[in-house]
């Protein structure tokens, strides 16, 4: 029953332009999966911040993708996927961020952020203990996507939203390095609850330096049909 509620949560969270490969997923988990690969969705909540902001506070949203876990021998894991739903930036942005961003302030007062859209795709080695504990290290690469400032003003009961698309200012690219640690449930055939990291490496503002991605991530990842696909391969 969690399970499948956890499954329809992180569907809940993904963007209409994500639903076609969790359709996918959802439909060809059990033939992916086997002994030496497991396949399923990786999805949770991240806090993003962009270094060299200085004042703004982190980002906060909702992530969702698909991942594989590759074996490689024994214990050792190829850990990749993507997570195609993934907005990174950071909030409550100051005068200095809103000048460094090249954004004329707005005359009512309100609330700035900087959101990113990346496809992130990792390649980290994972180490899975006997005791279902696993840890895995390594990079991960980024595809911008759109890119915009959003203002936001709830004064005198008048809601305002206002996106300035900047993605031309944006690098296509974005590389660094990830962390992660967490359990796998049901004697490590079933969901996994963990913890990761992303520093970014990159510059990724072309106007000014010194502008670098990193997110702080709790994340569950669900395998989809694993434990019907060992059934059968017994």
């Amino acid at each position: 029953m969690f399970k499948k509620l956890a499954i329809l949560l992180l569907a809940y969270c993904f963007s209409y332009q994500a639903q076609s490969q969790v359709l996918i997923s959802l439909l060809l988990g059990d033939k992916l999966n086997s002994e030496d690969l497991e396949f399923g969705l990786d999805g949770g909540f991240n806090w993003s911040n962009l270094n060299g902001l200085e004042g703004s506070s982190s980002l906060r949203n909702f992530n969702l993708g698909f991942y594989f876990d590759i074996r490689m021998k024994n214990q050792w894991f190829l850990n990749t996927g993507v997570l195609v739903k993934s907005r990174v930036g950071a909030d409550q942005l100051t005068d200095e961020n809103l000048t460094l961003l090249s954004v004329l302030p707005e005359s009512t007062s309100g609330e700035y952020k900087q959101v990113i859209n990346y496809f992130y795709v990792p390649a980290l080695v994972k180490y899975k203990f006997k005791n279902h504990i696993y840890a895995a290290f390594g990079p991960q690469v980024g595809l911008r996507n759109k890119t915009w400032v959003e203002f936001n003003s709830d004064e005198a009961g008048r809601e305002i939203r206002i996106r300035e698309n900047n993605k031309d200012d944006f690098s296509t690219l974005d590389f660094g390095l990830t962390a992660s640690t967490g359990y796998q449930l049901q004697q490590g055939n079933g969901m996994s609850i963990g913890v990761k990291y992303y520093l970014g490496l990159t510059d990724i503002y072309k106007p000014a330096p010194n502008l670098k991605n990193s997110s702080f991530f709790l994340n569950v990842t669900i395998p989809i049909g694993k434990g019907k696909a060992l059934k059968e391969e017994k």
